[in-house]
């Protein structure tokens, strides 16, 4: 039984190598020196098509009038622009969001404000709603926590004049607040790390990427030919970014525009954030994951990068898998076939990627990479939530979609959305303490082991702590936060 559980541990590692190893391709890809890409100017205002600006809000009374200002705030022709508030809050949103859009239609404005009774659908249903009521040629969406400079459509239209296939323009996300909190900063970085490696690479590289929920502008005929917004996942942006693909639309990513958006100081709502994204990417697997097999549009490297791009949240469950199944290899004294080194190598993927980013994008990088051991010890934390969300998908199991909530950045009005402790916090902990048992046998039976049993102990022993004390004094408030 020892050596079939130290098999397990053996290919659990093996696979989550393969992932580091192609991580380190993306970061060769995104660091490869590219001419920029072409763009047209449509000519004079009367030339440039129609807009739809959608603004999906559920319940987030502390952001919805910032977005709302921003939106209008927007450089385009009024005539050919329309901006959509599409509203599903149950709490003292509606009232506000309804007021502010009616204070600036008042002032001639070109905005609507629309609310639904049930989220049939959710972000997703609202958005194909909203669709069905207002015309346009080209989409942009917003989440509410994001802010989008005015001169973002007239930065972002004139990417889709040159190629006539392209339905979608994605915009790199900023940050309001990243030094708010030890989490917002290391949020901070893996973000970078995403918009500066992950997207730049598959844009170049000529592989599937996906529309990221905002700051974002489809082509409407796109959206229409790949079956428009569907609700049958959480994750409806991926979704529909992989349909438009298998239809054979194409994507860009416009790195030089970016739309600052708010970051989530708490580490109780990263983990459900984090843990919705795991379990709708396993869901449009389970959707889609046949169709790019067998699919004639793509070769056998663009359909691997796809997966690996859909199940990049799967090492999170081979984490568990592998912190369980290492007290058999240490009882066995480190028995197994692999080659540390090797493994270790596969092991600068991550840091590398935060490296890239933050020199890429900022000045104070040195200063901004001291974030990174929490970000790093975060992401093995992270395990627990997106391990239950991830076997959820595959055994089809339906779950409401939960929203992020945000706390606005410059209030930090937090009580009403505020969250307590959830049940994966004592499973952290529990984890914790088996790593650290392991750890400390590993000295003696299997020296080797020790620092990647005593990094297990320390990631979620630290976003236990982290969540622990984040969430004293809420826990009576967290029942109460969609009613307040």
């Amino acid at each position: 039984m020892l050596y079939a559980l130290s098999w397990i541990y053996t290919i659990t590692i093996m696979i989550m190598a393969a992932y580091g190893f192609n991580i380190l391709y993306l970061v060769a890809l995104a660091a490869w020196p590219r001419k920029p890409r072409p763009t047209a100017s449509p000519g004079p205002a009367e030339a440039w098509p129609t807009v739809l600006v959608q603004l999906p809000l559920f319940n987030e009374r502390y952001v919805v009038e910032r977005l709302i200002d921003a939106a209008v705030a927007l450089d385009y022709p009024a005539d050919k622009l329309l901006i959509q508030v599409l509203d599903d809050s149950t709490d003292s949103c509606a009232a506000l969001a309804r007021t502010r859009v009616a204070y600036h239609h008042t002032h001639g404005q070109p905005i609507t404000y629309v609310h639904r009774a049930q989220r049939t659908g959710y972000k997703g249903g609202a958005l194909a709603a909203g669709m069905r009521a207002a015309p346009g040629e080209f989409i942009a969406v917003f989440d509410a926590d994001f802010v989008p400079p005015p001169d973002f459509l007239r930065r972002t239209l004139p990417v889709f004049f040159t190629d006539p296939q392209l339905g979608l323009v994605q915009a790199r996300w900023e940050h309001l607040n990243p030094r708010q909190n030890l989490l917002t900063r290391a949020q901070a970085i893996a973000f970078d790390g995403f918009f500066a490696v992950d997207q730049i690479a598959r844009s170049r590289g000529g592989l599937l990427m996906n529309f990221n929920g905002s700051a974002g502008v489809w082509r409407r005929v796109c959206i229409d030919n790949a079956g428009g917004w569907q609700g049958d996942t959480l994750t409806e942006d991926l979704d529909l970014s992989y349909r438009a693909h298998l239809a054979g639309w194409r994507m860009a990513y416009a790195h030089d525009v970016a739309v600052p958006a708010e970051l989530t100081p708490s580490i109780i709502a990263f983990k459900r954030q984090q843990a919705r994204w795991a379990k709708g990417s396993f869901q449009v697997i389970r959707k889609l994951g046949w169709r790019l097999i067998t699919s004639p549009r793509f070769s056998a490297f663009q359909k691997l990068q796809g997966f690996f791009y859909m199940s990049g949240y799967l090492p999170h469950l081979l984490m568990v898998l592998s912190l369980l199944t290492s007290l058999p290899v240490v009882l066995l004294r480190g028995h197994n076939p692999l080659h540390w080194g090797i493994l270790g190598l596969a092991g600068l993927g991550l840091p590398l990627t935060a490296l890239w980013s933050q020199l890429a994008l900022r000045n104070d990088w040195p200063r901004r990479m001291l974030a990174y051991p929490a970000l790093f010890l975060v992401g093995i934390g992270l395990a627990v939530t997106n391990t239950r969300a991830i076997l959820e998908a595959l055994m089809g199991a339906e779950t409401e979609f939960v929203r992020t909530p945000k706390f606005s950045a410059t209030t930090h009005r937090a009580n009403a959305y505020a969250l307590g402790v959830d049940w994966a916090t004592w499973v952290e902990l529990l984890l914790a303490g088996y790593a650290l048992a392991t750890c400390l046998l590993a000295i003696e039976l299997a020296p080797e082991l020790v620092p990647f049993t005593a990094l297990y102990a320390l990631g979620f022993g630290f976003t236990a702590v982290l969540g622990f004390w984040q969430s004293r004094g809420v826990v009576e408030r967290e029942d109460k936060r969609e009613t307040a």
